[in-house]
């Protein structure tokens, strides 16, 4: 299917696409796949650095399972939302004990990895197996409300309509596709940005039904923000900082250091127990998980 705005998206991608370790031909579809657990949520430059040392300690999923997942805490640092290093520990776990140690290529597969949702296991397919699917994250929902809906946002949470109006997006071939796929991503990433677009170096600026309604202002519910001081992540954080930072487990009272709220210090540490990012291994002594079990 040919839609007019594939040709300006497509040529515009040909020449401003960022070079970026995971988009090179000789990438491994388990490289592709580090790479969107690690960008959920979290900007380039700070994925660049330590998706290299991830894939030089683990270039495999063989690799990554066979180690333990408090090592992938570990190594996740400080990219944030740590839940992601053990859920690709367990995507790891999954595809020795699924797929023989090679990531699956079918969409299902995909989809029924632990810690892969919908939109992992359609860019995984695209970007990896140059397969035809709609790949929907933040920055193609952006471009798609603004040139087709003539919206500044998105809803919050992704729509059927929105569904539909990607699919008659899509581009016939498989190869087409993949590449349609990165491009509007690309272009909600690099042009079409949240706060400030770039409308004037825009390729679909002519057809922006929101640019050609004037910009209308966005009308919908309070959009959520990202406040991180004082929340139980920043306390999660720095709990997380000592444990990884040390060689072995860890009193209660080298985590009390840092933070002085007890309250809310004790329930971010319940919370990563609970998670599975912190284990504990006797009374007031705790460690990343070795996916041992302990007592």
């Amino acid at each position: 299917m040919s839609h007019v705005l594939h040709e300006p998206i497509l040529d515009w991608y040909s020449a401003h696409q960022r070079d970026l370790p995971w988009r090179t031909p000789d990438t491994s579809a388990w490289a592709v796949l580090v790479s969107e657990f690690m960008l959920q949520q979290t900007p380039v430059a700070r994925v660049r650095p330590v998706y290299d040392a991830w894939l030089t300690r683990w270039p495999t999923p063989t690799a990554l399972a066979a180690d333990e997942p408090g090592e992938a805490v570990r190594l996740w640092g400080r990219l944030g939302y740590p839940r992601r290093a053990l859920r690709l520990h367990g995507a790891a776990t999954a595809i020795v004990a699924r797929h023989a140690g090679e990531v699956p290529s079918a969409h299902a597969d995909l989809l029924a990895l632990p810690g892969v949702g919908e939109y992992t296991a359609a860019a995984v397919a695209s970007f990896a197996f140059r397969q035809r699917h709609i790949v929907l994250d933040t920055n193609v929902r952006r471009v798609i409300g603004r040139a087709i809906d003539g919206v500044e946002y998105p809803p919050q949470a992704t729509t059927s309509a929105e569904r539909r109006t990607a699919t008659t997006l899509l581009p016939d071939t498989d190869e087409t596709a993949a590449t349609w796929a990165v491009a509007i991503m690309e272009l909600g990433a690099l042009v079409c940005t949240a706060k400030s677009p770039k409308c004037v170096g825009c390729p679909v600026a002519a057809l922006c039904a929101w640019r050609l309604a004037g910009k209308p202002a966005y009308a919908g519910p309070p959009r959520r923000g990202q406040s991180y001081a004082g929340t139980d992540r920043q306390v999660r954080g720095k709990l997380l900082a000592v444990l990884r930072d040390a060689e072995g487990p860890v009193p209660r009272a080298a985590l009390d250091a840092v933070w002085p709220e007890p309250v809310q210090r004790a329930r971010a540490l319940d919370g990563l127990v609970s998670d599975g990012l912190v284990e504990p291994v006797a009374a007031g002594v705790y460690r990343l998980p070795t996916g041992v079990p302990t007592g």
